[in-house]
């Protein structure tokens, strides 16, 4: 549903989008729906946010709706700076006005007149087409102001993040558009009360909004009949790492991640190196281990087996060619430059637990060492202010479950 018309159609021609039904749930939703309508369209649908929340969308929309009038923004984010993430540039360079009609329909139902696209400047192909997809839509009266001879007014612009990973979060990214620093806010009160330049804002994620006109379309259910009862739909992933065939899909939740290695991705590249452990969701995923490859790909599903809840859609597959505590010093390292370091469990966290790392790979370290990584990391997981600290040590949580024996402490340090 998302990916139907990526690499098949010309991103920058609007004329090849509208031959494809394009812009007629927009017209849908603005000539036929109230915007109550419309919230409870979505939330029926079951899409839940794609950005790794997994929010109910239609709840979203409507929470923002209730606020008191005035003026209100609807914000892309797209942010995409989970190492090994793809997902969201495959939408924003290969169809870009998906997202502008997803946006336009949130604004109806939201009651915005003024939207921002969001984008990480390292993707200057996906700004590119952005604009050029936004001033087609203005030349033929689908933004700006009276559209379509209504009254109905929104304005859409892009703003280039500065390639902060913090400024994925939802009120970073909102203090980044208003010209400060991206840095997390405390919360409450929350995005959709307190948004861009403090006004209520409703924030969803590319392939979210990709998804919202062909749902307002799906007449006859296809939706709902993709994933399983429980989970419908389908969710983009990307797949990359130590597999024959890195890439973008887009699959029906069920799946198991099995199938999504061995089948989707060509298995592990190399027969004389066999899977060490596989990251969901991004960095701040948790790891699945060989045993756990069954598991199906939906948030009950992932939730059982002690896993991340779906996440961004990143999926990493590392070989024996790299040890269980090579692969978390490198995350470490990443979640030691990207922390803003406006809280203390986060920055302190960070800065201790590669510490402790680089004693556990060289062997030095005691049981009281393991047992202080993992109480900073669970410190950091409930007292951080924001979803990065919260979340830095999940891979590192679950690796200890998983592989204990990478820990476990040598007898003659014991004994020192």
């Amino acid at each position: 549903m998302v990916l139907e018309n990526c690499g098949t159609t010309d991103a920058e021609d609007i004329d090849e989008y509208i031959a494809r039904d394009g812009y007629s749930a927009f017209e849908q939703a603005l000539f036929e729906m109230t915007d109550e309508a419309i919230c409870k369209e979505i939330s029926d649908s079951g899409l839940r946010g794609r950005g790794g929340g997994g929010f109910p969308a239609g709840r979203k929309w409507e929470s923002v709706r209730l606020q008191p009038t005035g003026k209100k923004y609807v914000v892309c984010n797209g942010d995409e700076g989970d190492p090994g993430a793809f997902m969201d540039r495959s939408i924003m360079e290969g169809n870009p006005h998906s997202i502008i009609e997803g946006m336009l329909i949130a604004a109806v139902a939201a009651g915005s007149d003024e939207g921002y696209i969001y984008v990480r400047a390292e993707y200057p192909l996906a700004v590119s087409r952005l604009k050029t997809a936004i001033a087609k839509a203005e030349e033929m009266g689908l933004l700006g102001d009276n559209i379509l001879g209504t009254d109905f007014c929104f304005h859409l612009h892009v703003n280039r993040g500065a390639g902060a990973f913090v400024c994925g979060e939802g009120s970073a990214l909102a203090e980044s558009i208003g010209g400060h620093a991206g840095r997390p806010r405390m919360k409450p009160p929350f995005i959709k009360q307190c948004g861009v330049f403090h006004l209520p804002t409703c924030v969803n994620n590319v392939e979210s909004l990709s998804l919202v006109a062909p749902l307002l379309l799906d007449d006859e259910g296809y939706y709902k009949s993709q994933g399983t009862p429980d989970c419908p739909g389908t969710k983009m992933i990307s797949v990359c790492g130590n597999v024959k065939r890195p890439g973008v899909f887009e699959v029906p939740f069920g799946i198991t991640i099995r199938e999504i290695v061995y089948d989707l991705a060509g298995g592990m590249e190399s027969e004389d190196y066999p899977l060490r452990l596989v990251q969901l969701g991004g960095a701040s995923g948790r790891i699945c281990s060989p045993a756990q490859l069954d598991t199906p790909y939906t948030y009950k599903g992932m939730r059982q087996a002690d896993l991340t809840a779906i996440g961004s859609g990143a999926v990493l597959v590392v070989d024996e060619r790299t040890s269980v505590i090579g692969f978390l010093r490198m995350t470490q390292e990443f979640f030691s430059h990207e922390s803003c370091g406006q809280c203390t469990p986060c920055r302190e966290g960070n800065r201790h637990i590669s510490l402790l790392l680089d004693k556990v790979a060289e062997g030095t370290h005691t049981a009281q060492d393991i047992a202080t990584l993992k109480k900073f990391a669970d410190i950091m997981s409930s007292a951080s202010l924001c979803g990065l600290g919260e979340t830095a040590q999940s891979a590192l949580l679950s690796c200890m479950k998983r592989f204990p024996e990478v820990f476990a402490v040598k007898e003659e340090v014991a004994v020192r």
